[in-house]
């Protein structure tokens, strides 16, 4: 399995929006897709002083590392920009990939 990880940090004027974006357009949108076998949206818990609790993890769950690259080059680019189109440089990410070896 392959877990594709986008990490967001959202600026806190537009944050309620954003999560109900998320929630509601951006997360359903790209299970649509059909490449992803499930999602988690995760707060990142802030651990040093000045952490403002604004940062997130979306980890999404592929069966195969084929289906995350077809995601990547069909899908990928067009959610990105709407992303971009609705929040600008108010909504911060980066995304890795994750393989995973063992879970219990």
């Amino acid at each position: 399995m392959i877990v594709y990880n986008v990490t967001c940090h959202v600026d806190p004027s537009i944050l309620e929006d954003w999560l109900n974006w998320m929630k509601h357009e951006h997360l359903p949108e790209v299970m649509a897709t059909g490449k992803f076998i499930s999602f988690r949206f995760l707060r990142i818990d802030p651990v040093e002083e000045g952490d403002d609790g604004n940062s997130f993890a979306i980890q999404y769950t592929a069966a195969k590392r084929s289906d995350y690259e077809e995601y990547v080059r069909l899908h990928g680019p067009s959610l990105k920009a709407k992303t971009l189109a609705r929040y600008g440089d108010r909504v911060l990410a980066f995304r890795t990939t994750l393989e995973l070896i063992s879970e219990s």
